[in-house]
């Protein structure tokens, strides 16, 4: 598929086939791409938690779920819970922090407050994109969604996450299924103009 169509294509899907997995290689093509996105200083600071077998799915379900979930969040669920694969990326903000304290850096202090933004989140949120992106061109589709902060130390416990790796979302991936678009795309895309500003910002 040309790269252009991928990203047109590209949209959150939040219902998925259950009865068909994603493919091994598939499954490995996917974790190759997020590895490629760029991260500073090249630290690499990601980790991926991979949940393919129906149970450990099911753990995640009830480990992050909200508690008294309301009709719309059971609803939502009921499609995204039949994703035959969920990957949890993860940021560690100690490797940024050791990687630019080496010689070639310099920043041997380990200050957090030198980076102007927590390019550790970041670069773990390109890896998602990466994902998002090849699930497209596989033929699949996929959604990026958070970890209520309720539920991060419940499922911090039963996926014995360590404590310096923070989940920074969770992707569901697989065959799509008949779903309901969101209601936010009302709201249409902003025109360019309005995003975009070339040269100056303003006045």
């Amino acid at each position: 598929m040309e790269f252009a169509e991928v990203v047109r294509r590209r949209r959150m899907v939040r219902n998925y086939d259950p009865d068909r997995p994603v493919p091994p290689e598939v499954v490995d093509r996917l974790l190759e791409h997020a590895v490629r996105a760029p991260s500073a200083g090249f630290s690499q600071g990601w980790g991926f938690l991979v949940l393919e077998d129906a149970a450990d799915r099911a753990r995640f379900w009830a480990a992050t779920s909200p508690d008294g979930a309301e009709q719309a969040m059971t609803n939502w669920l009921a499609g995204m819970s039949r994703a035959p694969l969920i990957v949890v990326p993860h940021s560690n903000r100690s490797a940024y922090l050791d990687r630019y304290a080496e010689p070639d850096k310099g920043w041997t202090d380990r200050d957090a407050a030198r980076w102007p933004v927590p390019y550790w989140d970041v670069d773990a949120g390109m890896a998602a994109l990466m994902m998002l992106l090849t699930a497209v061109d596989e033929g699949l589709g996929a959604c990026f969604f958070g970890i209520p902060p309720e539920r991060t130390a419940a499922y911090r416990e039963e996926f014995g996450v360590p404590g310096e790796f923070v989940p920074v979302g969770a992707l569901t991936i697989g065959y799509r299924a008949p779903d309901r678009r969101s209601p936010s795309l009302k709201r249409g895309r902003r025109p360019q103009t309005e995003v975009i500003h070339r040269g100056r910002w303003s006045g």
